[in-house]
């Protein structure tokens, strides 16, 4: 297996040395601690996943239930976080409450209902990010980022003793959308969001546990630039394990 993967592990070295590179290379300010790679496995299957696992990889991310669950047994999961990283009916929280250690992508009251539910079920605490549609894009779902509807999205949520907010994640547009300094802009605003959210704490006094220590933004085309901006998790798919067929 080693032969026929060490691709996997030679993209892993070097997205770990534009990782290291990048940290290094970042304003204090923007310097929000050390960051966490996530592998994104959509269409990647488990032996493949389990020989990144053996090189280090201790963060997956899914976007789809009916793959996940085709793949969790086959999974090496002795010290393996599962995040959830897609669109997420609420239908079907029920079927990875209790395989999935980060929901990354709430964006309504209905799907944190849901999720707070069905970990009450299952006597746990889920930890969600808020997603934020950095941009307004009409594509995308999330939090809108403008006008303070991040701080009363996470207040809508006070109630909701299952749940633990750690942090936000966002889709930035995808490269030659935007012309390069605009590109800084939403970088910029969604590090600026993410301290505001800790420096508020969102007043939520009552039920639900709100530690913002997480901000997860770029992907394979970007992370170097996103760590530049403050992101402290990043979300690598092609670039690890190469195109999607």
């Amino acid at each position: 297996m080693a032969s026929d993967y060490s691709y996997i592990g030679e993209n892993l070295d070097i997205i770990r040395e534009k990782i290291n590179k990048a940290e290094r290379n970042r304003d204090n300010k923007y310097n929000s601690g050390k960051v966490k790679l996530v592998a994104v496995t959509k269409t990647v299957g488990a032996e493949k996943i389990n020989f990144a696992v053996s090189r280090g990889v201790n963060l997956i991310g899914e976007s789809r239930v009916q793959e996940l669950l085709a793949k969790y047994d086959k999974l090496d999961r002795d010290n393996l976080g599962i995040h959830f990283i897609g669109s997420l009916q609420t239908n079907k929280v029920k079927y990875i409450i209790d395989k999935v250690s980060l929901f990354q992508s709430v964006n309504s009251v209905r799907l944190a209902e849901e999720i707070n539910k069905r970990a009450s079920q299952h006597n746990i605490k889920a930890d969600i990010l808020i997603e934020v549609n950095i941009c307004g894009e009409e594509s995308k779902t999330g939090i809108d980022g403008n006008g303070g509807r991040v701080t009363e999205f996470i207040k809508s949520l006070k109630d909701f003793d299952n749940l633990r907010i750690k942090g936000l994640m966002t889709i930035p547009p995808p490269p030659g959308k935007l012309e390069e300094n605009e590109i800084l802009k939403v970088f910029g605003r969604i590090h600026e969001i993410f301290l505001d959210m800790q420096s508020k704490k969102t007043d939520n006094t009552d039920n639900t546990e709100t530690d913002i220590n997480i901000l997860s933004a770029g992907m394979s085309e970007d992370f170097e630039r996103a760590i530049a901006f403050g992101s402290n998790m990043v979300r690598i798919g092609s670039a690890l394990f190469g195109k999607r067929l």
